[in-house]
This record gives C-alpha cells, sequence and structure tokens, in this order.
C-alpha cells in the first residue's frame, strides 16, 4: 500500500489553486470571476489572473458561491491537527472550502497539540500513527516539539519528543519531499520544478541520548541470531561535562527510496542528484553505493534517451 502524507504547507498552496479552479467552474457568471483577489490571513496578498482580465474577485465573494446539492464524499483520511498560525489557517481552508462541499465524514481526527499529547500521554500519537497506517492516507499540520522552556510556559508534564520521528518510524517512511510549489500568476526565480527527497527514518530524529561526565563510552551491538556481540564505537570522554548521542541509519528502504526518486525525475524531466557528505560520514557510503547500483541498473538508459531526445 503505497503511504501518502501530505504537509499543511502543500495544502495551502494547493487550495489556492483549487480555489481559482472552483470558481472558474462554478455556475457564476465567467464575466463575475475573470481573476481571483486574496487578501486574508491565509492565503496573503495574491492575484490570480484569468485570461488577461483586469476584473477582480475577493475571498467574500467565494462564500457567495452555494454549495452543491450534494456533497462529493471524500475517501478515508487521517487529519492531524496542530497547533499556532497553520493550524488557524488549516482550519479557515476547510471550514470554507472543504467542508460546504465535500462529505468528511470518513475522516479521522487527531489532535497533537502540546496540551492533548499531555492530557493522553502520548497516546493520542499512537493513535495516530496507528490509524495513518492503517489508512495509508495522512494530511498533518505542523506540531511542536516542546523545548525544556515550552514545558513550563504549556504547563506539560515532561518534554514530549518529535511525533515526526514516531510517524516516519510507524509508517516506514521512504522519504520527505520538499518539492518547489508553482502558482499560476505567481513568478518565481526559476520555471523548472525542483523537486528534494530526504531520506526519512533513523538519524537524529530516533536518537538517544543523556548528559555524561568523564569515563568511557561503549555502543555495543548484540546480534538478534545468538552470534557474538562487538563493539561498534569506544570512545574515552576527558571533558567535565558532555552530550552522548546515539542513533543509526536503516538501509533496507533506501531501494526503494532509489525507485521513487528516480521515476520521478523521469516524469518531471529532471536531472537527479544524489547529496551525501560521505567524505566525512563514511557511514553514508552505504547509501550511496545503493542509489548509484540501482541508477546504473535501471534508470541510466532512461535519462541518457530523454536528454538526447531534449538535444
Amino acid at each position: 500500500m503505497a503511504l501518502r502524507v501530505a504537509t499543511s504547507r502543500a495544502v495551502a498552496a494547493a487550495s489556492r489553486r483549487s480555489a481559482y479552479a472552483f470558481v472558474r467552474q462554478s455556475n457564476v457568471a465567467p464575466r463575475c470571476v475573470p481573476a481571483l483577489s486574496v487578501s486574508s490571513p491565509v492565503l496573503g496578498n495574491q492575484t490570480f489572473p484569468r485570461n488577461g482580465s483586469s476584473s477582480f474577485m475577493s475571498t467574500d465573494s467565494l462564500e457567495a458561491v452555494p454549495p452543491p446539492a450534494e456533497k462529493v464524499v471524500l475517501p478515508p483520511m487521517v487529519y492531524i491537527a496542530g497547533e499556532e498560525m497553520t493550524h488557524y489557517a488549516s482550519d479557515l481552508i476547510v471550514d470554507h472550502w472543504i467542508k460546504p462541499y465535500f462529505d468528511t465524514s470518513a475522516w479521522e481526527y487527531f489532535d497533537l497539540s502540546c496540551k492533548a499529547r499531555d492530557e493522553s500521554d502520548d497516546k493520542v500519537l499512537s493513535d495516530a500513527v496507528e490509524a495513518g497506517a492503517r489508512i495509508g492516507a495522512i494530511f498533518k499540520e505542523p506540531t511542536i516539539t516542546p523545548s525544556a522552556s515550552q514545558v513550563k510556559e504549556f504547563g506539560l508534564s515532561k518534554a514530549f519528543g518529535s511525533p515526526n520521528g514516531a510517524m516516519r518510524r510507524g509508517w516506514n517512511g521512504i522519504t520527505i519531499s520538499r518539492d518547489t510549489i508553482h502558482i499560476e500568476g505567481v513568478e518565481l526565480g526559476y520555471k523548472n520544478p525542483v523537486l528534494f527527497e530526504r531520506h526519512a527514518v533513523g538519524g537524529e530524529y530516533g536518537a538517544g541520548w543523556n548528559e555524561v561526565g568523564k569515563g568511557t563510552l561503549l555502543t555495543t551491538y548484540i546480534p538478534d541470531d545468538g552470534s557474538a556481540p562487538f563493539v561498534v564505537d569506544k570512545r574515552d570522554l576527558t571533558d567535565d561535562h558532555n552530550v552522548a548521542v546515539v542513533y543509526h541509519n536503516p538501509y533496507d528502504n533506501v531501494a526503494d527510496l532509489a525507485h521513487l526518486f528516480f521515476k520521478r525525475c523521469l516524469e518531471a524531466n529532471v536531472t537527479p542528484y544524489i547529496v551525501t557528505k560521505k567524505t566525512v560520514f563514511k557511514w553514508q557510503e552505504g547509501f550511496w553505493a545503493t542509489m548509484k547500483e540501482i541508477f546504473d541498473k535501471e534508470y541510466k538508459e532512461d535519462f541518457l534517451k530523454v536528454r538526447t531526445c531534449a538535444e
């Protein structure tokens, strides 16, 4: 099952396009909606022209568009609510542009605000992760991973860990996509899309740590197959105050990431770049080697054909 996770940043941008498309396709007379002029806490000040016309339509006019006689039933989705301004903006989008026209009764809602996580002793997070794995479609607003000062400010019982890290582990996250967003009528400094993919599991998000003093730090690996344990790393700590951090990077799903990344680059007709710092971080060599092996074996010829056709 393919797992799709949408962030509020992407949906907010998509809603700009959707609002424009909806107005164009609604039963409002075309002469009234040749362009969409937006000034609101959700979208800021933006104008979406239609066929070069100089007329404008405000966001207040959107509410004048009557809802359909029968709402479109949306498929199941996990909706994860967060905090701060994007939560406010997302509520506006859902209340004004989604619920009047779509039936969202199949959605499952989870409140991942710091208060809700504290009140449930983080059960709401585990419930959201379970639902996401079960349904396979998730929308998530930004959440707060509370700092020590925020624990006091919010009156929390403890400093909860990153919900994003728990989600990636629970959903075997292959990648975090950070693509550029292109909106009709908004000129950027570049025209071609830029696709970013980042390996989404392991690393600092799942790190274990503790403050320690002088002494010896051992990281020992104990295999599941019953073979002899061995020391991965040993270091002597000579400072009085240190923080020891331990994490790992899973390699099992790097092949899946490679296929997803190269296929997306082919579809978008963009050149793929694999970025690591393997000259310094030697453990990244396996990541690079897997990506290169799959590219050479399964995608290199396709990219060469695309380049030849373009030239």
